[in-house]
């Protein structure tokens, strides 16, 4: 399933194309080659070079501790940025797509991902760079009718504030920790399945790739 993710995500890019990740949808997370990162190993594989440049995904670190220790071990030039840096690099022209895993797609095509990906999404879509979301099939949820639906994780405040740090690296004063944000359908510029690649309007090709016509 990852392997024709990867498949059809490799024909969205060229050899040679800058890419930016958020959080982590590799190996780790998935099988052999990921989801949203299986088009960038597939294409290594094939002898093609890419560009990566890995936002660190506060506050977990998620890109920091598996994203670029995956692609440095798949062979991949990877450079690492805070968070704060992908509007940058999308400006310099460094970025020709976005490639991002999720954890659930609602019908119309709004996609629920690790937190600061929707603000990748805003800042894609600002600068003219495709914006791409893979996953299997498994994850849209047709009862699901928009990203409104989907109940967001809070979690402890103490991520900001003390993790990955000796010290407290801020006063003790209160945090805001949702662990997801929903990218809204109309900043995505596709979703990339096992069984196609579905572009808008979502509501019908989701249907229409993952059930079949009408």
């Amino acid at each position: 399933m990852c392997k024709k993710i990867s498949e059809y995500g490799l024909s969205l890019v060229k050899d040679g194309d800058g890419i930016l990740t958020h959080c982590n949808a590799g190996p780790l997370a998935t099988s052999k080659y990921g989801t949203g990162l299986g088009p960038i190993i597939l294409g290594l594989e094939k002898g093609m070079e890419f560009h990566c440049y890995v936002d660190e995904t506060r506050p977990l670190l998620q890109g920091a501790r598996i994203t670029a220790l995956e692609l440095k071990n798949a062979g991949a030039d990877v450079t690492l940025i805070c968070d704060n840096m992908a509007s940058i690099v999308m400006k310099e022209g460094r970025i020709n797509a976005v490639f991002v895993g999720c954890d659930r797609v609602a019908k119309n095509g709004d996609t629920a991902n690790k937190i600061g990906t929707s603000g990748v999404a805003v800042l894609a879509k600002y600068y003219g760079v495709p914006f791409y979301v893979f996953c299997p099939s498994s994850t849209v949820d047709f009862n699901c009718k928009t990203g409104d639906d989907i109940k967001i994780e809070l979690r402890d405040g103490e991520e900001i504030r003390t993790m990955h740090y000796k010290k407290a690296v801020a006063p003790e004063v209160k945090c805001y920790n949702p662990s997801f944000d929903v990218t809204d359908n109309s900043l995505i510029t596709a979703i990339v399945t096992e069984k196609g690649i579905c572009y808008p309007p979502f509501e019908k090709s989701l249907y229409d790739k993952l059930r079949g016509h009408r």
